[in-house]
C-alpha cells in the first residue's frame, strides 16, 4: 500500500463512488476532444505545409451531414453530463427519511458539533456506519465549509443562513474533516475527524457520553426562560402567532404574501421579528439579533420543529 499511486481518496460513503465515476467520464470526454483536437491540428500542419504539394485547398460551401453530426453528437454528450450530474446532484441535496439530525456550527477556528441526543463535540463526530446523517450547519463569523474528503461531501457554512447537507457512511475507521474556504490565518488548522463506528459501539459511546441535553429539549428551556410561551399560546388574547404546526407550512404576512415556515424563517422571525410579521399581529417581538448565539438560534428551531399539535388540554 506504501507505494500504491492513490488517484482518489477514500471511498466511504454512498454516494461517493458515483462523485468519482462523473469525475472520470467528464476527465475521458474532455481528454478524447483535446486530444482530437491536437491530432488534427498536427495533421493538418503537416499534410497542408508551405512546402507540400498540396498547395490548392478546396473550398468547402456546406456540408448539412458535417453540421448536424458535430452539432449533433456533442449536444447529446452535453446532455448525458447534465441528466447525471442532475440526479446526482439531487441525491446528494436530498436526505434519506429516518436521517439523525446533527447540528454543526463553524467559527475561527474550530468545528462545533451536537447530536440528536445532546452530546457535544469540538473538531469531532462520532456517527454509526450504515447511517444516514443530516448536518444543518451555519456560522459564527466568516464563510466556512465542512468537507468530508471520503465522503465527497462539501458544503458551504455561511454566517447568517442555515445550510443543510447528508451523507451515509459505508466503511468504519476515522475520515479528516477539512474547511474549504479561506476562512483567516488559522484556517488550515480548522481541522477535524469523523469516527464511523459499528452501530454497538455508538451506542457504547453514546452511554458513556450521558447527561446531554438534546437541541429540542435545550430550545425548550431557552422557549420558556425568554418567556416566548407567554406571546406564542393558544389563546385568544395572545400576542404571538401560534407555533403548532407551523413548520413546514404556508405562512400568510401582514402585506398578503406568504412565505414557507422553513429553518430560515424561524431563524429570521427570532433574530430580526419585524421582517416577517404574521397577518393578524403586530410588530411587537423584541429583536434577538445579538443576545442570542447560533447555537441558542438552532436550539429553539430544533424546538418550534417539534411542535407538530396543539397539546390536547388545550384543544
Amino acid at each position: 500500500m506504501g507505494n500504491q499511486l492513490n488517484l482518489f481518496p477514500e471511498n466511504a460513503s454512498t454516494y461517493a463512488s458515483q462523485v468519482d465515476y462523473i469525475y472520470l467520464y467528464l476527465l475521458l470526454v474532455c481528454t478524447v476532444v483535446a486530444l482530437g483536437v491536437v491530432v488534427a491540428i498536427v495533421y493538418f500542419s503537416i499534410k497542408y505545409a508551405r512546402n507540400s504539394t498540396h498547395t490548392a485547398i478546396q473550398q468547402i460551401e456546406g456540408n448539412n451531414m458535417l453540421e448536424i453530426t458535430w452539432s449533433v453528437i456533442p449536444l447529446l454528450i452535453m446532455l448525458t453530463m447534465f441528466g447525471w450530474g442532475a440526479w446526482l446532484y439531487m441525491r446528494m441535496t436530498t436526505p434519506p427519511k429516518g436521517a439523525l439530525d446533527f447540528y454543526v456550527v463553524g467559527k475561527q477556528w474550530m468545528w462545533k458539533l451536537q447530536h440528536p441526543t445532546g452530546q457535544r463535540e469540538i473538531n469531532e463526530l462520532h456517527v454509526p456506519v450504515g447511517q444516514a446523517v443530516r448536518l444543518t450547519l451555519t456560522s459564527e463569523d466568516v464563510i466556512h465549509d465542512f468537507f468530508v474528503p471520503a465522503f465527497r461531501m462539501k458544503r458551504d457554512v455561511v454566517p447568517g443562513r442555515y445550510t443543510q447537507c447528508w451523507f451515509e457512511p459505508t466503511k468504519i475507521g476515522s475520515y479528516k474533516i477539512l474547511c474549504a474556504q479561506y476562512c483567516g490565518t488559522k484556517h488550515s488548522q480548522m481541522i477535524g475527524t469523523v469516527h464511523v463506528m459499528s452501530a454497538s459501539d455508538y451506542d457504547k459511546w453514546l452511554s458513556g457520553n450521558l447527561g446531554a441535553e438534546s437541541a429540542e429539549a435545550a430550545g425548550e428551556k431557552l422557549f420558556e426562560g425568554n418567556r416566548c410561551n407567554t406571546c406564542h399560546k393558544d389563546a385568544p388574547d395572545a400576542r404571538g402567532a401560534p407555533l403548532w404546526g407551523v413548520y413546514g407550512s404556508q405562512v400568510t404576512l401582514r402585506d398578503g404574501s406568504k412565505v414557507l415556515a422553513d429553518d430560515e424563517y424561524l431563524r429570521d422571525s427570532i433574530l430580526h421579528s419585524t421582517n416577517k410579521v404574521v397577518q393578524g399581529f403586530e410588530p411587537i417581538m423584541p429583536l434577538y439579533d445579538g443576545q442570542l448565539t447560533e447555537e441558542q438560534v438552532l436550539q429553539l428551531v430544533a424546538y418550534i420543529k417539534t411542535l407538530k399539535e396543539k397539546p390536547k388540554d388545550k384543544q
